[in-house]
């Protein structure tokens, strides 16, 4: 039944259920003067019947009451000669009218004068009535409690016409109770019920009162306020659609734990409230969103700038940054259309705090609270030890919080890649290729990151399909001649990188990789050998010695796999690969590599009659390194060791919580290798086991400047 706006009855006499409420108030003895007191009623559905006196004015007396049968709340209040009643129950309302919003509540306003000792039978039927066997006794009625829903001014509709006439009290009052911090929940929902039935007339002039709506705490009240709430916005936006972006904004930004103020000696620290119903809160603003993006169609366009406002600085807590990415890649299940760019921004976001936490710093602080544990443990020897949980904890504060969005991360991408715990194949492909996408935009032009790439490793697990396109996808680039030196460069780090260290890649995937890289190299120097640039010039031939060493990095990882089980087997496919044509080219890859590879290399190869390096190598010894002013800026110089500026992007793990997830997929330097090599080369550095896992640390050459781009389950993570 549609609602009214208004339905008026003007004569001398009160309906019977007015009359019966007039009474009941007359017998408590209240009066102004030598005048009774006229009243105006308005209920609500869902109450039982209570009341009594709220409070006395010179003008006016303020009573509740509350029906019992009909289930509805009831306001009585006195104001002079005039009663109104507001009827929202469908079976005691009737009639026409217009204005307001849905069809199962009704609303009829009856005005009449007189005092109430004085009542008489109505001369005319009223049509908005109450049976009067619904209301308490009077005794019942003064015992019964308060319940505070009392508002000033008139209706809302009549507020919103009288400001647009220039009359501002009543609408300055009606701001002041909305922004009451104490205002009650029937108070709330009374007021949203006006809205409701009001947004016609919220146009862009009363955006300021839309405002104040917005700002009321309705997230952590009663479910009855929180439904009301979310019906309001849903009618809003679809009515007055100027307001989808401030009400998606309100919505959003409680994707993150509100804020406390905790005072520890006598200074305030701020730090997230995570109370039992956080959870609770945040699955209804996503119900919230899920509403409003059936209603109105444009919400992905508008919400998309809205998670990008509202991001948190990298320098909040851990606790806000993973509630935030938590929600907003929780929004890709329900908006498809923004996966890709949701993704995006988050690893665009983690990207910077991995880039921020440099590996050499990690390790650092973890070296220097383990110092610092040690000499604590001298002094405390009564103590069970540390708990899990604090071992589990970075040293590095960026560190921590990278280490709690990574586990976001996979978290996230194992949940999309698998339904109701089997593999699902689709889901897999539509993933990688947004991901796929998203590196190449960001991870693979980053010079430094340590751990966001791994995104691409954990996803490449789940099939041995995904990880094939992953390094058929990288190859292309490698090769391309069309791309920028410095991302084919890039891309040949990957690949060496993904191989070496990818232990579920089977051994006959390395094989068929390295005999590709391997053709294309022969094809290179065939290329430049007839040339007049057959020499060694990383600027000219920069992707070549990224393959090059590239595959003397598989090789030095993977040589024991491809030769066990059938040695005679394995050397011949080695000796296929035709190392000493590579070796020995003008182009001379040997001087340009890192010389950590190149001597592991050069020792595996003698090893096994392979190839011979040790001429070459010693030959560029002979020669001087040129001198380069550093890349830090000034005067200072330095011997260049990496002219290739190369890193590994798949070197050890070291973020303590996400590293569970790594482990098991993860190929670390065999000890037993590193010892045959190391005796072969006479080296004298020690070999390293799996917990400070690689035979190049300490070796590959660390950029001192600011790194940044290269020059030229997922619900149990809250």
């Amino acid at each position: 039944m549609e609602p009214f706006s208004s339905y008026y009855l003007r004569h001398r006499y009160l309906p019977p259920f007015t009359r019966s409420i007039a009474c009941q108030a007359t017998l408590s003895g209240y009066s102004i003067g030598s005048r009774k007191c006229c009243y105006i009623v308005s209920h609500r559905r869902g109450d039982p019947l209570e009341g009594r006196k709220e409070r006395s004015f010179r003008k006016f007396v303020i009573f509740h009451f509350r029906v019992r049968g009909g289930g509805c709340s009831v306001t009585v209040r006195a104001w002079g000669r005039i009663v109104s009643v507001r009827c929202a129950h469908e079976e005691y309302a009737e009639g026409r009218g217009g204005g307001g919003f849905g069809r199962r509540e009704g609303i009829a306003v009856l005005r009449v004068g007189r005092q109430a000792e004085t009542l008489k039978q109505p001369r005319q039927q009223v049509v908005g009535k109450l049976r009067t066997s619904d209301m308490l006794a009077a005794d019942e009625f003064l015992r019964s409690p308060p319940r505070k829903t009392v508002r000033f001014g008139g209706t809302l509709t009549d507020i919103l016409l009288k400001y647009q006439k220039g009359e501002t009290t009543d609408f300055d009052l009606l701001k002041h109770q909305l922004l009451d911090p104490d205002i009650k929940d029937d108070q709330i929902i009374n007021w949203l019920h006006e809205f409701r039935s009001s947004v016609t007339y919220l146009t862009k002039e009363f955006e300021q009162l839309v405002s104040i709506l917005l700002k009321v705490s309705w997230l952590r009240r009663g479910q009855d306020v929180v439904e009301e709430y979310l019906a309001f916005l849903s009618n809003l936006v679809s009515a007055q659609t100027i307001y989808l972006r401030p009400c998606l904004a309100m919505i959003v930004s409680h994707f993150v734990p509100p804020r406390i103020t905790i005072r520890e000696n006598d200074v305030d620290v701020s730090d997230s409230d995570d109370g039992e119903n956080v959870s609770e809160g945040f699955n209804t603003c996503h119900r919230a969103l899920q509403t409003i993006a059936k209603y109105v169609p444009l919400t992905p366009q508008f919400l998309m700038s809205v998670l990008v406002e509202k991001f948190p600085y990298v320098n909040k807590s851990e606790r806000t940054l993973q509630c935030y990415v938590h929600n907003v890649l929780r929004i890709s299940g329900y908006i498809p259309t923004l996966r890709h760019d949701i993704l995006e921004l988050v690893i665009e976001r983690v990207l910077k705090v991995d880039v921020s936490a440099p590996r050499k710093d990690i390790e650092a602080a973890e070296e220097a609270e383990s110092k610092e544990t040690t000499e604590e443990g001298l002094f405390d020897m009564d103590e069970d030890g540390e708990s899990p949980e604090r071992n589990n904890v970075m040293a590095h504060p960026i560190a921590e919080r990278l280490d709690i969005l990574m586990i976001v991360l996979f978290s996230y991408v194992k949940d999309i890649c698998h339904v109701n715990g089997k593999l699902d194949i689709g889901n897999i492909k539509d993933l990688y290729r947004d991901l796929v996408a998203i590196f190449d935009k960001l991870i693979l032009p980053t010079h430094g990151s340590c751990h966001v790439q791994y995104i691409m490793f954990y996803l490449s697990s789940f099939k041995l399909g995904i990880a094939e396109a992953f390094v058929e996808h990288l190859w292309k680039k490698l090769r391309h001649p069309n791309t920028p030196a410095v991302i084919r460069q890039a891309a040949g780090n990957y690949v060496g990188s993904f191989l070496a260290r990818a232990k579920f890649v089977p051994i006959l995937t390395v094989k068929t990789c390295l005999d590709l890289v391997v053709s294309w190299l022969h094809t290179y120097i065939d290329n430049q050998d007839t040339g007049s640039k057959a020499f060694c010039d990383v600027a000219l031939h920069g992707p070549f010695y990224a393959a090059c060493q590239a595959v003397f990095y598989v090789v030095i990882f993977r040589h024991k796999q491809i030769l066990d089980g059938n040695l005679k087997k394995g050397l011949a496919f080695l000796q296929s690969l035709n190392f000493e044509r590579i070796v020995m080219c003008q182009l001379n890859p040997l001087k340009v590599c890192l010389p950590s590879i190149v001597n592991f290399f050069a020792a595996l190869t003698r090893k096994y009659q392979i190839a011979f390096c040790d001429t070459i190598i010693e030959r560029n010894r002979r020669q001087v390194l040129p001198v380069i002013r550093s890349s830090c800026g000034g005067d200072s110089v330095e011997t260049c060791t990496n002219p290739l500026d190369s890193f590994f992007p798949f070197d050890p793990y070291i973020l303590k919580r996400s590293k569970n997830v790594i482990s098991p997929l993860y190929q670390f330097w065999e000890e037993a290798c590193a010892e045959d090599l190391v005796e072969a080369t006479g080296a004298t550095n020690e070999c390293k086991g799996e917990e400070e896992d690689d035979f190049l640390k300490g070796e590959t050459p660390q950029n001192e400047g600011m790194i940044g781009l290269m020059p030229g389950s997922f619900d149990s993570t809250l």
